[in-house]
């Protein structure tokens, strides 16, 4: 019998969290009741430095339920790195590791279907949403706009996917064999290649609290997954360059032109537009080159990821291998 590890990232989740509880220990239960997992599977919540009361509810549905584990971090690192920390934890122990939301997002119904799919041979199942209805307009847009431009940059992402996906223990070790210090899972996992399935689903509304992800964080995360898998962006600051090289040439040939045949020279108009338009092209392009140099110190510095403060689990071996 395959031992199943439910993964979730927790930041200020004190909301929500005892209804994530209790679905999903039913979830489980029928899980095991149905022999299609086996009854030492877990609820893995990680706490990313919360503020709130998230821990000491964690530390509760632990001391009610031996089928919860909880990992406390030293500090907040951040979703994906959290997301990883769960990851890095519960291979040690799980066959088959889901990870989804903590806020119900994420269709517990289809943790079903994912696991039918690791039966039949899959090694990553993707939780793919069918719709965007319950989104904003802005967030609609800008994800679909994401989506199109990782697409044109040949990275290998699956559209309409979020971090809703299982994976399998020998899918999990390959990943552990990824350095990056930017971490964008959406994008590293389907590169660990195997066989993979995708199930649908219709996303939910936000059972309660808010949204950890304010639009300043999604453009950070956007930009994340664009320069670490594409060096495109420099690319085409070149192509800007050789067309402003073009321009300039032609603007060149035209003032030499118009003095010839006596026609006075454009003034100050189209003399400052030019200025503030090149001048605003070369900051962006400095601006784009200064995120791939500073990936590349971050990257060389080598820092850890994460501290591990508390591990809540009845497994020692668990607490030996995360120290």
């Amino acid at each position: 019998m395959q031992t199943l590890a439910i993964i979730i990232p927790c930041y200020n989740e004190q909301e929500v969290l005892h209804e994530t509880y209790n679905r999903l220990s039913k979830k489980l239960d029928y899980l095991i009741l149905t022999n299609k997992i086996s009854s030492q599977s877990k609820v893995l919540f990680i706490d990313d430095g919360s503020t709130d009361n998230t821990w000491n509810i964690i530390t509760s549905l632990h001391a009610k339920n031996k089928m919860v584990m909880g990992i406390k971090l030293s500090s907040n690192v951040g979703a994906q790195n959290t997301l990883y920390s769960g990851l890095m934890t519960a291979r040690h122990f799980a066959d088959m590791i889901i990870s989804m939301d903590s806020d119900l997002q994420d269709d517990i119904n289809a943790i079903d279907t994912m696991i039918d799919e690791y039966n039949n041979g899959a090694q990553i199942v993707y939780g793919v949403r069918t719709t965007r209805k319950n989104d904003s307009f802005f967030k609609c847009t800008t994800a679909h706009l994401f989506y199109r431009c990782m697409k044109h940059m040949h990275t290998k992402i699956i559209y309409d996917h979020s971090d809703f996906r299982l994976m399998s223990k020998r899918a999990v070790n390959c990943l552990s064999k990824y350095t990056e210090v930017n971490l964008f899972l959406r994008g590293i996992v389907p590169l660990i290649g195997f066989k993979t399935a995708v199930v649908k689903y219709e996303r939910n509304k936000r059972f309660a609290g808010k949204s950890k992800y304010p639009i300043h964080k999604m453009i950070s995360f956007a930009f994340d997954g664009i320069t670490s898998f594409s060096i495109k962006p420099i690319t085409f600051i070149t192509k800007i360059g050789v067309v402003s090289l073009v321009i300039s040439v032609c603007i060149i040939i035209y003032s030499l032109v118009t003095k010839i045949a006596g026609y006075p020279v454009a003034g100050w108009t189209s003399l400052m537009a030019s200025i503030w338009f090149i001048g605003s092209i070369i900051i962006i392009s400095i601006g784009i080159i200064g995120i791939y140099i500073g990936k590349i110190y971050m990257q060389s510095k080598h820092r850890p990821r994460y501290f591990v403060e508390t591990i809540l689990t009845d497994t020692k071996i668990d607490k030996e291998k995360n120290r």
